[in-house]
């Protein structure tokens, strides 16, 4: 052991140097001086990255701490016996190794060596200068680390994201009043509002939100129409007026017994185009009376749904066969469609034969099959006609159709009384198309030139009708509204008779019925079902008013009939008859062809 501490590779370092000798050993390394201040350490560096030798001696070792826990000797001259490599041990292979890296080498611990190490003996190595071990912690680190006591830096508060919409996009401090805030008051600007509030919803959250908002866009959220055709509200107020109002300028019956509130709008429940129909109709006649622009656009609407269901029709039948095409465009539904259209051209008040397709196609459907529901087949054939044999009074090509005998009178109508129109089942318009067919005749040898143009053929026919007429009596009971309509009627078909067989000129005869006429018409009460059909025997009288006195009451009727029913074929209608006493006024004779008069005038339209 001595002989150890005598040798040259154990000599003290010199206090005052930087503690390294160099003895000239050769292999050996030169031992480093230990300072004072690392006489604690008791930590030593792994061996295995020093290249010591296995049989070193482990820092571990009893004796070796032991050996360190003494105090260095005063005399610092007397050799220092090493028991084992020390950390502070210079080996030149290391410092080798680390200068060519470029930096010290620095090797890491274990945990049971930092485990090892004291408080105190940190202590004296942080006095020393000597940079201290700190021990790594164990666990996940934090991802935002705690500031340090005492040097807390100062948050900077974020912009507010809750003031109005306006200073937030005019980059203005809000000061969040609500409704609006004081500050867009203040610089005299429209405050929008404040956005809504978003609620913070997690990921799971928003997916079942999502599932909800799928599940109900999935499932429809409006109830079924119950009728089809009564959609919207102004459908609604379609349907009122039809049922309590314009149905009852329609026909003689106002009361329930209607049948276009009776047996139409029943069949229009189950058949969307006939529902198209009449809510057009009376539709035509609301707009009439308020010129509201939804009113119109939605009559539009219904006209030319109730068309298109026509032709779908038609389309349908087409295409399964002949057998089926019959049956399918003669079922009732689509002839009171046809009929309504008709009707729709009087309320509109149209001049240019707009009625003629809907008045064909219902005497195809009616000619080629009867309609198979009894009260509908007696309504339709009398509601027609009425309106065709009236057709024939203001054109020059339109005549009544000839139906058959069973669609002419039929069977099942007990009495004049169950008609809806006047004249029809009584026999009264059968007189008036024979009077029609005389005029055609007259008006033939006429413009061939033949002398006189009524042979004695016609005035033996005239004088038959006339006969028939006197006899014509009405079943309606006496002073009622509907026999004093029954008188009037009856008065105007013998004007239309004598007009169309003596000359046009004034005369006591012709004075006298248009007078009585008239009384007739100022007894029947303004607000009476009869009012409805009042047009035709009305025209027929201002065409025979050859005494200026009998044109003002003739005016006056009209003006009536207009506040009564508000149907806007009135108006051209009288707008005839003052062309007609023009005329009479000017050229007597010429006016006794109104028809060719109508046509002149470039109108042809309906006077029902």
């Amino acid at each position: 052991m001595l002989s150890m501490q005598n040798s040259p590779l154990f000599a003290h370092p010199d206090l005052t140097g930087p503690g390294l000798q160099d003895e000239g050993c050769s292999g050996g390394p030169n031992i480093p001086a230990v300072p004072a201040g690392f006489s604690g350490i008791r930590a030593s560096i792994s061996s295995t990255s020093t290249g010591a030798s296995p049989d070193d001696t482990s820092t571990d070792s009893p004796d070796w701490q032991r050996g360190l826990d003494r105090s260095p000797p005063a005399d610092l001259d007397a050799p220092v016996n090493v028991v084992s490599r020390s950390p502070d041990v210079y080996d030149p292979r290391a410092h080798d190794q680390d200068m060519d890296d470029g930096l010290p080498k620095v090797e890491e611990l274990d945990d049971e060596d930092i485990q090892s190490i004291k408080p105190s003996e940190v202590g004296n190595q942080q006095n020393a200068g000597a940079p201290a071990a700190v021990p790594r912690k164990r666990g996940r680190p934090r991802k935002h680390p705690l500031p340090a006591p005492g040097n807390q830096a100062k948050v900077t508060k974020g912009r507010s994201k809750t003031g109005c919409i306006t200073c937030r996009r005019r980059k203005k401090k809000c000061d969040e009043t609500k409704p609006a805030c004081l500050n867009c008051q203040k610089n005299a600007v429209v405050c929008e509002g404040y956005p809504p509030k978003e609620i913070w919803k997690s990921g799971r959250q928003k997916m079942a939100d999502a599932v909800l908002t799928h599940s109900l866009a999935t499932v429809p959220r409006n109830l079924p129409l119950l009728i089809d055709g009564i959609e919207t509200d102004i459908d609604r107020r379609f349907l009122d007026h039809f049922v309590y109002g314009f149905s009852r300028v329609l026909t003689l019956i106002n009361d329930d017994s209607n049948p276009f509130k009776e047996i139409l709008l029943p069949m229009a429940t189950q058949h969307r185009g006939l529902m198209h129909s009449l809510m057009c109709l009376s539709g035509s006649h609301l707009s009439g009376l308020d010129p509201e622009p939804k009113l119109k656009e939605r009559k539009y609407y219904h006209f030319h749904r109730a068309i298109q269901d026509l032709k779908d029709n038609i389309t349908a039948s087409s295409a399964q066969g002949d057998d089926q095409e019959q049956q399918l465009l003669v079922e009732d539904p689509i002839i009171a469609s046809t009929i309504a259209l008709s009707l729709n051209t009087i309320c509109e008040g149209e001049t240019n034969g707009e009625y003629r397709p809907h008045m064909d196609a219902a005497r195809y459907l009616l000619v080629s099959q009867q309609p198979r529901n009894e009260k509908f087949r007696q309504f339709i054939v009398e509601f027609f006609q009425y309106h065709d044999i009236s057709n024939a009074l203001t054109s020059l090509d339109r005549r009544p159709s000839l139906l058959p005998s069973g669609l002419r009178l039929p069977d099942f109508v007990p009495g004049a009384q169950a008609g809806m129109f006047l004249g029809v089942f009584d026999g009264l318009f059968n007189h008036i198309s024979e009077i029609t067919q005389l005029r055609d005749r007259i008006r033939q040898r006429f413009n061939e030139g033949y002398e006189p143009a009524v042979d004695y053929q016609t005035l033996s026919e005239a004088v038959q009708i006339d006969t028939a007429i006197r006899t014509w009596k009405t079943s309606h009971e006496e002073d009622t509204p509907n026999w004093l309509l029954a008188q009037l009627y009856r008065q105007s078909t013998w004007v239309y008779l004598y007009r169309t067989i003596r000359p046009s000129r004034p005369s006591d005869k012709i004075a006298q019925v248009v007078d009585d006429g008239l009384s007739y018409l100022d007894r029947l009460p303004q607000d009476a079902g009869a009012y409805s059909i009042v047009l035709m025997p009305l025209f027929l009288l201002g065409c025979s008013a050859f005494v200026p006195a009998q044109r003002e009451r003739i005016q006056k009727g009209f003006e009536s009939l207009q506040a009564y029913s508000n149907l806007r074929n009135i108006e051209p209608a009288f707008k005839v008859v003052t062309r007609v006493w023009e005329i009479m006024d000017t050229q007597i004779e010429d006016s006794w062809d109104w028809e060719k008069i109508i046509r002149d005038m470039n109108m042809d339209f309906l006077i029902t």
